[in-house]
């Protein structure tokens, strides 16, 4: 029997849990699912990442509203996926903030992407039909912004492409702690289907230099000391590194794409096959570094009709 598509046979509920990281700093979590970053300063609260849905994203508000009643102003798209974004319109949130080139991403690849992972992560798409369209910014930045709420500072930076083109990670100096989106994941395999294999470690060394003492990844649970920061960069980088290597090096030896694949899941899976959505990920991240590896420069644009012809594909044993 075939193995259901991507996170289709994926519909038990997870366990969501929301983690102080200090004073007014909390992360929201969920087994493994998306996270959300909540950042309460003086006057206002800056969420990061919205979750998929409206109706999801008010799961989150219900548990930032236990902890304080001041307005939600600020929310920061750490990057363009739509399971992290399209739940943005439920905080009224005065800003929406991205890179350039998460702008570019949502222009360019928006409602293929919409699409796509609607099929592909029916679970975290709960009540699609609360969601008014596609999540626009209100500012974009290049490199760095500073904002305060209050005193808090948070500087959001884009420190270079990994996970997509336009990731952002919100650095709060003084207290040391970084929300990373999924440029750092911890137990849970990154998803490399747009990504830039090559540049990401070398983007990972300019957020490893932060010095972050805490540390709310992408996926996982919140990293609550230096050595769980470490650990988790450190995986990331691994999982990366190896993937981009086992596909590069099929690639040259002028292995088929299904041999590649067969390959490279083999190698990763001693080490990573435990991580929540490996499965799931490894037919998209072996495509992607397979382009890569090939001189396509550029993600390609994932579409449902895209998703499926390379699942079977795999499934049927084709080159």
């Amino acid at each position: 029997m075939a193995k259901a598509f991507a996170s289709q046979a994926d519909m038990a509920d997870k366990q969501v849990a929301f983690e102080s990281l200090g004073d007014g700093l909390y992360a929201y979590t969920a087994e493994g699912d998306p996270n959300t970053g909540v950042i309460v300063g003086d006057d206002s609260v800056m969420v990061v990442d919205a979750q998929a849905t409206p109706a999801m994203a008010e799961n989150v508000i219900r548990h930032i509203r236990a902890v304080t009643d001041k307005p939600i102003r600020h929310l920061v798209l750490s990057h363009y996926h739509a399971v992290r974004v399209l739940g943005a319109a439920a905080y009224g949130a005065r800003e929406i903030i991205a890179s350039g080139g998460t702008y570019e991403l949502i222009a360019e690849r928006g409602q293929q992407d919409w699409v796509s992972e609607l099929g592909r992560f029916p679970r975290l798409f709960r009540a699609a039909d609360t969601i008014p369209g596609l999540t626009w910014p209100t500012i974009v930045f290049e490199r760095e912004l500073t904002l305060f709420l209050g005193q808090r500072e948070v500087r959001l930076l884009h420190l270079g492409r990994g996970h997509t083109k336009g990731d952002t990670v919100a650095w709060l100096p003084r207290e040391r702690v970084l929300f990373s989106g999924d440029l750092v994941e911890s137990g849970a395999a990154p998803y490399a289907g747009d990504a830039y294999l090559s540049d990401w470690p070398a983007t990972l060394d300019r957020l490893t230099a932060l010095g972050a003492s805490k540390l709310v990844p992408g996926r996982g649970g919140a990293l609550q000391n230096p050595s769980e920061v470490e650990r988790a960069i450190a995986g990331t980088r691994d999982f990366v590194g190896r993937l981009y290597a086992s596909v590069a090096a099929g690639r040259q030896a002028g292995k088929p794409f299904k041999s590649i694949y067969d390959e490279t899941v083999a190698v990763l899976r001693p080490a990573f096959g435990h991580w929540v959505i490996f499965d799931h990920c490894m037919p998209f991240d072996v495509a992607r570094a397979h382009d890569e590896a090939g001189g396509i420069s550029e993600p390609q644009i994932w579409t449902a009709e895209r998703d499926q012809a390379m699942w079977q594909a795999l499934e049927r044993g084709s080159p």
